[in-house]
């Protein structure tokens, strides 16, 4: 019987050492907030790919926007090539895991805030945004426009 409890433990110890750990999301602002615990750490950190992809020699530099704030992220430019939409008034970006290590104050690329990629993950494609024309926008910018040529007619009526 104290065999069976022994092995018992050892099996669940087993179990739960090589159980896969999934590394949580953190947020623009807990990494803002917290500059200085996660300064070196490995970060895990999703978004949309905003602005340009910008090649630079075998890297890339790229923002991911979470909604709040925008970070740089520094990347092989090998991770990039699956990132066909970037964010604009036009088009949503697509949305990226980035997993990499958060730099407060980056040495190699002149103090800034960053990520240094080592795994870049798309969840979601990009593509357009249409922007419809709202009607209360539309009929709202027409009153105001007659309106204003209303108050300019009587100004040069009462000038005579």
């Amino acid at each position: 019987m104290k065999n069976f409890f022994l092995l018992l433990g050892l099996c669940l110890a087993l179990n739960i050492s090589n159980s896969n750990c999934y590394a949580q999301t953190v947020s623009s602002s807990d990494l803002l907030s917290n500059n200085k615990a996660y300064d070196g750490e490995i970060v895990t950190y999703q978004g949309e790919v905003i602005g340009d992809v910008m090649i630079r020699q075998d890297y890339a530099w790229l923002h991911v926007n979470d909604g709040a704030i925008a970070l740089g992220i520094w990347a092989n430019r090998k991770m990039v090539q699956d990132i066909l939409y970037t964010g604009n008034y036009h088009k949503k970006g697509d949305i990226v895991e980035v997993t990499g290590i958060f730099h407060r104050s980056c040495l190699e690329h002149g103090g800034d805030l960053d990520i240094h990629a080592s795994e870049i993950k798309k969840i979601l494609s990009g593509g357009s945004d249409p922007h419809p024309l709202s009607r209360k926008k539309a009929y709202l910018g027409i009153f105001s426009l007659v309106l204003v040529l209303f108050f300019y007619a009587l100004k040069k009526i009462f000038q005579r």
